[in-house]
Order: structure tokens, then C-alpha cells, then sequence
């Protein structure tokens, strides 16, 4: 996961969902950092092709366009309220007894409402949660059909290209 996403990783997550060459494509991240920092985000991306394809998607008004999508679609709004509190409630259950200090609040991507990351959304949504930005967004961006795999040896992998 390190390598996938090119820097250490933040507290010592778990692989929640992998691709069709066995490599993560999410992680999950404990609310609690060791150093004690609160950390919002449940689910984590690491797929380096759903990321690429992700940002593309975010630089040509992506969030933009799903918020105009809460907005105008009571039922899709209903259901990212719901996402946003099973979201929160699942990592909050998971902040250890006794803890004192500083905690995550939020939803998806640290949020109570709106949208404000698509990598957040899909990756609830790849590791198996019901969101509904995220099952719009892997509508967009599915299949993750690498014939390469994008780490060899915990490293990046320079043979690795997007597959058409």
C-alpha cells in the first residue's frame, strides 16, 4: 500500500478490498492515529488506476456535478445522509475505550453532508458500503482491469500503464 501510494502510510491500516491481481484497492484506517491524531477517513484508496481515473474526474467538475446530483434528487440526498451516518457511526465504534483526546467526527471524507472528495466516496463503496457517490462513480471508472500489476517488490512498478 505504500508504494501504491507513493508515501508512508498513517496509522497501520488493513486491506478491506483488492483488485483482480490480488493488490489492495482499499484500506482501512483505525479513527485513532498512534500518535493519537483523530483520522476522519474510514476507507482509503490505494489503487493507483482508480485514483488516476478519480482525479481526472474530479478536475473536470466531478464533486460539482454529484452535489448538483444531491440536490436535485431528494432520494440520491437521503441516501448519502445515510452513508454519512453509517460511515461515522462504523468508525466511531472503532475508537478504543478510554480514549481522551481528540476525536474524528464526520462522515465520509470527514463530512456531515455534501460531497467534498469522490476518492472517499468510491472507496467506502469498494469496500462494500452502500454510498451512492460512490456506485455512480464506479460506474464511471469500473472495470480496474490492469494486466500489469502496479507493485512489484513493494515498489512501483515503471512497466505499470493504465489499460485502455
Amino acid at each position: 500500500m505504500r508504494a501504491q501510494i507513493g508515501r508512508p502510510l498513517r496509522g497501520d491500516p488493513s486491506v478491506t478490498a483488492r483488485c483482480c491481481l490480488d493488490l489492495p484497492t482499499v484500506a482501512a484506517v483505525e479513527p485513532i492515529l498512534e500518535d493519537g491524531t483523530p483520522f476522519p477517513t474510514r476507507y482509503w484508496l490505494t489503487c493507483p488506476l482508480a485514483s488516476k481515473r478519480i482525479g481526472r474526474l474530479e478536475s473536470i467538475g466531478g464533486v460539482r456535478r454529484m452535489e448538483a446530483k444531491r440536490q436535485s434528487d431528494p432520494a440520491f440526498d437521503a441516501a448519502l445522509e445515510r452513508a454519512h451516518l453509517r460511515y461515522g457511526a462504523e468508525r466511531d465504534a472503532r475508537i478504543p475505550a478510554g480514549h481522551e483526546g481528540p476525536v474524528p467526527s464526520g462522515g465520509v471524507a470527514g463530512l456531515s453532508q455534501g460531497i467534498k472528495c469522490l476518492h472517499a466516496h468510491y472507496a467506502d463503496t469498494a469496500a462494500g458500503n452502500e454510498n451512492p457517490v460512490g456506485a455512480v462513480v464506479a460506474g464511471w471508472i469500473e472495470p480496474l482491469n490492469c494486466t500489469t500489476p502496479c507493485v512489484v517488490d513493494d515498489a512501483r512498478n515503471p512497466l505499470w500503464e493504465e489499460p485502455e
